[in-house]
């Protein structure tokens, strides 16, 4: 029989991908730590393709992993980023003011 254990709290910081302008920005720059108006790709074409694609691949610990509008992205204790599901989510963490 196993030892009970309890997840140590921590706060984390994270994003809800929605598709709307302003979310998709929010997330990109987020995840990539871009200032989207001044790189490379753009505002306007990093919007487009990520609603054309319906959200975005992030690299995580385990491997790529898609970004679906309505998931949430966490950054992890190591400064990972990873997607979350909203139903997932909101089971496990709560807003901490």
């Amino acid at each position: 029989m196993g030892n009970k254990y309890r997840k140590k709290p921590v706060e984390i910081d994270a994003v809800q991908l929605l598709d709307e302008d302003e979310s998709i920005i929010n997330a990109v720059e987020f995840v990539f730590s871009i200032g989207m108006e001044s790189s490379i790709i753009g505002t306007k074409a990093t919007v487009d393709t990520v609603r054309e694609d319906k959200g975005f691949k992030i690299s995580t610990l385990e491997g790529s992993m898609k970004a679906d509008f309505g998931d949430y992205i966490i950054e992890g204790v190591q400064g990972e980023f990873y997607p979350c599901k909203p139903d997932i989510f909101e089971q496990t963490y709560e807003r901490a003011y």
